[in-house]
């Protein structure tokens, strides 16, 4: 099992490759929560991801036999840009597996970082998909896959984040309570959590992931990694169905809680980080700021760090994060409502169901001959989610066979 001396041993090679990225003192969240947070920035690393430590570490370990065959990844994007960007520097070729679903942005970077000496193959809808092709693909042509986690070399390498983390904060003379560490496959926490329990085994170690893709969660549940029947990409740099088998191992030994995120959360926090403290962030970056909320309770009073593990984020998602964040708001919602098929329907529903300051964000309707009704796709935004009630019994009595659209997935994806 991997130990702190693989995490030292790691830093010593990486150490002046990598980025010492900062660990900052965060006052609005501070003060937000009543806590002392400090945050650690890796998305100010090189390829704005932590991602770089692990894959550069592994690759590095390659005999020169290994290295002049070329390597194989599979990655929704971060890992991905850190072996491009680190087979870029060493001169060895890389094919690297991607989710059809990856954004464009982190596509881009790919390329950007690995210049002529990386091919892109865009497999599969989600990573686990990818992974599975990559594999193949490694033993048909002889070549080195390294592993987005699941390896004990990329799990010291991400540990270096902990070693950076104790070093700073022993500069600054600050000792932390918790330390707060996105999880999707388990590679960063395991490396986090192999390091820290063993040079200050009180500091609480939390993991935290997307709501929808608790695969973590579920391999503590079995017992063992299992792999989870769908899960949400939203947060796709911590999207993973199943974890791996020893990072599984590593975060049953040593991680003290498991913290779950919703989604729309994530893209509440997204949008406050960018607009309150000018920090772009991933939506896996966030998580961890995201938990804030969730745990504010318990925190009180209380001395963290949160790693903010990529900031990565694709300017084209942005509608996304926002329409995300109004529903976890409680403020966005769709209906399907049948119309009277007669003038003044919709004025009349403006009037006397919609509230004063509440606001019509999508209309969809095709007027259909001889019929007396006709079923409307209505976005509406609230101005105040405590009238979310009222306006349901308002709307039951212009059209009391309704469909809400919230929590009625299948209708929503395919309406919406």
């Amino acid at each position: 099992m991997l130990t702190a001396k693989d995490v030292t041993a790691a830093y010593a090679v990486l150490n002046g490759v990598v980025e010492r990225t900062p660990l900052e003192f965060d006052r609005y969240l501070s003060e937000k929560y009543g806590a002392t947070i400090y945050l650690k920035r890796e998305n100010m690393q090189k390829v704005r991801s932590f991602k770089i430590r692990g894959a550069y570490y592994a690759i590095h370990q390659l005999s020169d036999e290994e290295k002049a065959r070329g390597v194989v990844c599979a990655s929704a994007g971060n890992h991905a840009q850190g072996v491009a960007y680190t087979c870029n520097e060493m001169k060895i070729p890389a094919t690297i597996f991607m989710p059809v679903t990856t954004p464009q942005q982190k596509i881009g970077q790919v390329r950007f970082f690995g210049g002529q000496y990386v091919t892109i193959k865009l497999v599969g809808d989600t990573f686990d998909a990818s992974a599975k092709a990559a594999q193949d693909y490694t033993k048909s042509e002889g070549m080195t896959f390294i592993d987005p986690f699941d390896d004990a070399n990329v799990q010291a390498g991400q540990g270096t984040v902990a070693y950076e983390i104790y070093e700073q904060a022993q500069e600054e003379g600050v000792h932390f309570d918790q330390i707060l560490v996105p999880v999707g496959g388990g590679g960063l926490i395991s490396g986090v959590a192999t390091y820290l329990k063993d040079v200050s085994p009180e500091i609480e170690v939390v993991g935290v992931e997307a709501s929808g893709a608790r695969s973590m969660r579920a391999a503590f549940d079995k017992g063992r990694p299992v792999a989870l029947p769908e899960i949400d990409k939203f947060a796709d740099g911590i999207a993973v169905a199943k974890v791996g088998n020893n990072t599984y191992e590593v975060a049953r030994k040593y991680v003290d809680h498991l913290v779950g995120v919703d989604e729309g959360l994530i893209s509440e926090t997204l949008i406050d980080m960018y607009s309150k403290q000018g920090i772009i962030a991933e939506p896996a970056g966030a998580a961890t700021i995201a938990a804030l909320e969730v745990m504010k309770e318990e925190i009180a009073g209380k001395t963290l760090v949160c790693i903010i593990s990529g900031g990565n984020n694709d300017i084209n998602r942005m509608q996304e994060m926002e329409e995300r964040a109004l529903i976890y708001a409680g403020l966005k919602h769709y209906f399907v409502v049948n119309f009277p098929q007669r003038p003044g329907a919709l004025r009349e529903f403006v009037n006397n169901i919609l509230g004063p300051n509440d606001d019509i964000t999508r209309f969809e309707y095709i007027k259909r001959a001889n019929k007396g009704k006709g079923p409307v796709l209505i976005g509406i935004t609230l101005a105040e989610k405590e009238d979310y009630q009222a306006f349901l019994e308002r709307l039951s009595g212009f059209d009391p066979t309704y469909i809400n659209l919230h929590g009625n997935e299948s209708l929503y994806n395919m309406l919406v």
